[in-house]
């Protein structure tokens, strides 16, 4: 089942550090599977609040997406972000497939 790396950017100090941050993002992703699914935008935002951009990536699972998280090559460049950038990071596990609203309520 699929799953996803989320951010929701609140504000992002653009140099040096995030150019080489996006340049080395994607090889820290190939192993695990992972694909940008959205990269920022203008957001249409319909209810409540919201940041700057979105950011989704998607895994196979949830596994791989932690994985890649830990990995020492996504630590590694992790900083580089995280120094210039305020953003809320989270995994979220997807659904599976032909899921319907009332399912949650299975739970």
């Amino acid at each position: 089942m699929s799953a996803y790396a989320l951010a929701r950017v609140e504000s992002v100090e653009f140099g040096p550090d995030i150019v080489e941050y996006l340049q080395r993002i994607d090889a820290t992703l190939e192993p695990y599977g992972g694909r940008f699914l959205v990269h920022g935008g203008e957001p249409e935002v319909r209810e409540g609040g919201w940041g700057r951009d979105l950011i989704i990536i998607e895994f196979p699972d949830l596994a791989r997406a932690r994985g890649w998280y830990d990995s020492p090559e996504y630590q590694e460049i992790l900083p580089l972000r995280t120094k210039h950038m305020v953003a809320d990071v989270i995994l979220a596990q997807g659904v599976p497939q032909g899921y319907r609203g009332a399912d949650a309520l299975k739970h």
